[in-house]
């Protein structure tokens, strides 16, 4: 295979993407390289269906003896079949194979050292086994009509569960109601001071009056919660597994007989989360009589809504009965919080909820408090392993920026749509269930990355939707960029498509030399909750060559990623912008980082812009860049926080390939003249007798030339004349149906026309070479109302710059 070929098979089947694919051996020169050197790593990447499948392994990974490394056994290592030794490529440890593998040999090698097998996974036998867990909270404060919509979405969501799968069912409103699944058919539940923040030790002692756990035969608080429907206060459960069919172990008791102890620490049986097998008729009756909060609703004021009582029920719900187990918290609101802690808005509608401009002004009363209460559930999240999904839908904003840590860190899912009657949300929300080919959901969790890392590397942080794992060893760097100062990572959730981007640092000094044959080694070490239940390990090794950048500084050129260049620059520009309070700081590191790349690697004569020449390697860079700075992740005017929190977690969760689509959205043309083809992403490619597809990612839309507009209007698709002006207009839509049908969350799908209202969101994205100031720059195109520098002004700028002794 070509290098080319391995690189892609790389991303293909191990997930893994680097921004420099070759490296210097200094500190000093990889800091002349401008854009970090990172790895994109998709963590539970689907291995291609035509490539050699190895089923998980049914046996512990074989770890190196060296207590600082305990990197595992890989096809990179050299192995001494005469001997039964294996060479650790990390530390140079030389291990001894365990005793089952006395058979190894050259020709009978384990799996694991298979040079097609870089990533493998273990099923670790010792460890419990435990289903899913997934808590519905639900939002009552909206119309009859919607909660209909979302009540038939969760119970589709229900139907689509395994059968193993734990359920809990909480509502809220002005109150926050717990509700008991009960076998019998009678309908109890707990109720919750919405207004009060209840505090952790109150919330443990009610839930502990129903499960057979600690704090048993207490009275509820006075003033906290009431039980309705004559529950039994102090009503303790027998003793017994926490769910049918839990696995027993013969543990030996005092005098060795077996005690017959869950392995795994005792876990309280409870009335709130039951098997779904015991309980599927009683929550569907439950969520078939949730109603719409009863609370009245004075003229010109918002419901008052408990969001965040009910998410601090939900979490200590868990954490109290599930602590470090597999759990979802799948949370749907129908608009913002306005009640109790974590209100993000006042009652009274002539209050606004904070806006970029209130934000900048420090206008905006709510925010902080809220924002530091969720991202207090969040911490108390990640420490139990429990996911919280938000999936909003309302035509104003819902507080998604304040509650951005509990979707960040936990690696939650988040929906962001206008009504949970709409088509975007409900096949959203059935795609999170999808399942493989053996009926399991596609999801991982209460998952820990550690990132093992060889000789001269350090790791200075991590880019993506998880949480730092606070263990530090020798290979943590002191430089922090993103989540950092650990070498292992938290991840409360994983899916097939996440990625984290992992930030290196190269440690060996200025002129020292490359030992012969050695290589950067990097391997990922992925412990996860699957959804059977059982404990994996995922194992994934991978290296790059050394190079000495004064002799070899083309083959390092050569080895750059200019798609994985853009994605860690856009990621590390929304981290800072996020942590930097949207300061006009980011941009400018934007414009610098891309001007001191041009003059590294570009050629050119001093001063002379005109002989300023990119390689193809470099050729798409900059444009990116100018793509990047127009982006919704940098540019926040025209957004509401809520969307830019909303897109910067896709933005950070999301693969190279989806995440550079965001950064310069596709373009596709449809016309008479051939087949459908790929156009600029510029003003000149909207032509009257054109269709365009563009794909941003986040919308898919559908553009009708002014003459298509016309002939549309006349309906000659209608006509069998003029059947092939039928055939291109189905053509777009065939293809938008086939990206819409594979992306999670799913775009917005729109179909506009020449001076249509929704047009905006093409032009927009467009680089604006004609506007209404320079109209007839080039033949055909519209102009765009802009004032907008276009790429081409952008690059001579940059060239100038570049080029420039004084920069």
């Amino acid at each position: 295979a070509t290098w080319e070929e391995y690189l892609v098979n790389q991303a293909n089947i191990d997930g893994i993407q680097m921004t420099w694919n070759m490296w210097p051996h200094s500190r000093i020169d990889a800091q002349r390289l401008v854009v970090p050197v990172a790895v994109f790593f998709t963590p539970l990447k689907e291995r291609p269906i035509d490539q050699p499948q190895q089923p998980p392994l049914e046996y512990d990974p074989v770890l190196c003896q060296r207590a600082s490394c305990k990197a595992v056994l890989n096809p990179l290592c050299m192995v001494e079949y005469r001997s039964k030794c294996w060479m650790c490529p990390f530390c140079n440890q030389r291990n001894p194979f365990p005793p089952h593998y006395g058979m190894i040999a050259e020709d009978n090698r384990p799996p694991e050292l298979y040079p097609q097998f870089t990533t493998i996974e273990y099923t670790l036998r010792k460890a419990t086994t435990l289903p899913p867990i997934f808590l519905f909270v639900v939002d009552t404060c909206m119309s009859a009509e919607e909660l209909k919509a979302l009540k038939e979405s969760v119970q589709t969501a229900l139907s689509l569960l395994p059968a193993d799968a734990l359920v809990g069912l909480i509502t809220f409103g002005r109150m926050v109601e717990l509700h008991e699944l009960s076998v019998q058919g009678i309908s109890r539940s707990y109720v919750f001071k919405g207004a009060k923040e209840v505090t952790q030790k109150q919330l443990r002692d009610i839930i502990a009056i129903n499960i057979g756990g600690h704090a048993t035969g207490q009275n509820t608080p006075a003033g906290h919660a009431t039980p309705m429907g004559g529950m039994a206060p102090g009503g303790i459960m027998p003793q017994r597994p926490p769910y049918p069919g839990a696995q027993m172990s013969a543990m030996p008791g005092p005098h060795g007989a077996p005690t017959g102890q869950i392995a795994h620490p005792q876990l309280p049986y409870n009335k709130f989360i039951q098997p779904i097998s015991d309980c599927d008729m009683s929550i569907n009756d439950l969520i078939e009589q949730i109603q719409s909060d009863r609370w009245p609703v004075p003229q010109g004021h918002r419901p008052l809504r408990a969001t965040g009582s009910a998410l601090a029920v939900a979490v200590t719900l868990l954490e109290v009965c599930f602590p470090n187990t597999g759990a979802r918290i799948m949370t749907f609101i129908g608009g913002a919080c306005t009640h109790g802690p974590g209100a993000v808005v006042g009652e009274e509608l002539k209050n606004p909820i904070r806006s970029w401009h209130t934000i900048k002004e420090d206008n905006a009363p709510y925010m902080k408090k809220a924002t530091k209460f969720y991202d207090g559930l969040g911490a108390r999240a990640v420490r139990n392993g429990h996911v919280i999904d938000i999936y909003s839908c309302a035509l104003d904003q819902t507080g998604l920026n304040e509650m951005r840590a509990c979707f960040n860190t936990t690696a939650g899912n988040v929906v962001m749509g206008d009504s949970f009657n709409s088509s975007l949300f409900k096949q959203t929300y059935q795609r999170v269930f999808e399942k493989d080919a053996n009926g399991n959901l596609k999801m991982g969790f209460n998952a820990t990355m550690e990132v093992k890392v060889g000789g001269g590397l350090k790791l200075e942080g991590m880019l993506g939707c998880c949480a730092n794992g606070n263990v530090k060893n020798a290979c943590v760097s002191d430089t922090e960029m993103g989540i950092a100062g650990t070498c292992q990572w938290r991840f409360c959730a994983l899916s097939p498509k996440a990625t984290v981007a992992v930030l290196l640092e190269i440690v060996a000094q200025h002129g020292a030399a490359i030992p012969q044959g050695a290589r950067g080694m990097i391997q990922f070490v992925t412990q996860y909750q699957h959804p059977d239940g059982r404990k994996r390990i995922r194992v994934t090794t991978t290296c790059r060559n050394w190079a000495d950048f004064a002799t070899q500084q083309p083959q390092i050129a050569y080895g750059f990623d200019q798609e994985a260049a853009a994605v860690i620059m856009a990621r590390l520009a929304s981290w800072r912008a996020t942590n930097e309070n949207d300061t006009p700081d980011a941009l400018r590191w934007v414009d610098r980082s891309l001007i001191r790349l041009c003059q590294k690697f570009g050629e050119y004569h001093k001063d002379d812009p005109s002989s300023f020449r990119l390689s193809d390697k470099f050729s798409l860079f900059p444009q990116f860049m100018f793509h990047l700075r127009r982006s919704q992740f940098l540019q926040v005017f025209n957004n509401s926080p809520d969307e830019t929190a909303y897109y910067r977690h896709i933005l950070m969760a999301e693969n190279v390939l989806e995440s550079t689509t965001m950064i310069q959205p596709v373009l596709f043309a449809y016309s008479f003249s051939g087949p459908p083809e790929p156009v600029l992403l510029d003003t000149s490619s909207i032509l009257p007798d054109r269709i365009l597809l563009m794909d941003d990612y986040f919308h898919v839309l559908i553009y009708h030339g002014q003459t298509i507009a016309a002939w549309r209007k006349m309906n000659y698709q209608d006509d069998p004349q003029y059947g092939a002006f039928k055939q291109l207009l189905e053509a777009p839509v065939a293809d938008a149906a086939a990206i819409l049908q594979e992306r999670f969350p799913m775009p917005r799908y729109i179909v506009t026309e020449y001076e249509g209202s929704q047009a905006r969101f093409l032009l927009s994205k467009v680089n604006p070479s004609l506007t209404h100031n320079n109209p007839y720059a080039a033949e055909g195109g519209a102009p765009v109302f802009t004032d907008d520098v276009s790429l081409q002004v952008f690059m001579e700028h940059l060239k100038k710059l570049a080029v420039s002794s004084s920069t």
